[in-house]
């Protein structure tokens, strides 16, 4: 089946972004994401799941273990497993991007101090 934001099963987080599922396997996760201008997530690290973000369009900020990453469309960043991040829309445009999680990061999320 083809899938996309239009079909996918979509869920609202931090009460203004949204999020689609593309693919929802407990071996792999791929979530279509549009965060508006201003919003983050929490920050926070997984035990099992590795991740990679890969920005479709604006520019995202992602903090990984301290370090701030800018990422501007058609590129991404790998966080691995253990390692504190936040994403971030610090812009004053919509953010979309992909995040890949192998395995799925649901139930393996631990909020991290920082």
């Amino acid at each position: 089946m083809i899938i996309s934001k239009k079909n996918a099963e979509h869920y609202i987080w931090g009460g203004i972004c949204d999020g689609w599922h593309l693919v929802k396997q407990n071996d792999l996760s791929v979530i279509q994401e549009r965060m508006p201008s201003g919003t983050s997530e929490v920050r926070h690290y997984h035990h099992k799941s590795r991740q990679f973000f890969f920005v479709l369009s604006g520019m995202a900020t992602l903090e990984m273990d301290g370090e701030q990453h800018s990422i501007g469309a058609f590129h991404g960043v790998e966080v691995q497993p253990g390692v504190p991040h936040q994403m971030s829309n610090q812009s004053q445009e919509d953010v979309e991007f992909i995040v890949v999680s192998q395995p799925m990061s649901h139930g393996d999320r631990i909020t991290a101090e920082g």
